[in-house]
């Protein structure tokens, strides 16, 4: 432990670090049940489509957005969304809200 000492306090070094880990190890936990999760789908293409839903809805989380609410705002949005996907993230997604 001595030899690395600098190593194990250099959280210490940066005011208000975190003392656990707690947003990976439920970032991880989500994966790895969605890979339990995949071992159920039929064809390539639904595993692609649900890999697709399962990354907005953890980018929904992240950003503290409701999952559901952005992706039904996608839906009434559809077209706007074809022309510029860019402005429909999770992040940006309110101002261009018809």
């Amino acid at each position: 432990m001595n030899n690395h000492w600098p190593e194990l306090t250099r959280f210490l070094d940066v005011p208000g670090a975190p003392l656990d880990n707690n947003i990976c190890e439920r970032s991880l936990k989500r994966c790895i049940q969605h890979r339990k999760n995949s071992l159920f789908y039929k064809t390539e293409h639904g595993a692609y489509i649900g890999d697709m839903f399962m990354s907005l809805i953890h980018t929904c989380n992240l950003m503290r957005v409701n999952p559901f609410d952005y992706l039904v705002t996608l839906i009434k949005n559809s077209s706007a969304l074809f022309k510029d996907p860019s402005k429909w993230m999770p992040w940006n997604y309110k101002t261009n809200e018809s």
